[in-house]
């Protein structure tokens, strides 16, 4: 969970659209210690978007 938690808080900013903003604190409230793979893919598409991560694809291991 830690490693999720991290991921959000990374990217989490006042200055996100309201929408990326609600979708990480939705995230953020999981009680589970994993992510689905959609939610895997919305938090990596958010983490390149914000050029937090590199274009290419990539996978995030726990």
């Amino acid at each position: 969970m830690q490693l999720i938690s991290d991921r959000i808080s990374r990217v989490y900013s006042d200055s996100l659209e309201e929408t990326v903003k609600s979708l990480l604190q939705s995230l953020g409230k999981l009680n589970r210690p994993f992510l689905t793979a959609v939610e895997e893919k919305l938090l990596s598409l958010i983490e390149r978007e914000y050029g937090l991560i590199d274009q290419s694809p990539q996978t995030h291991r726990q």
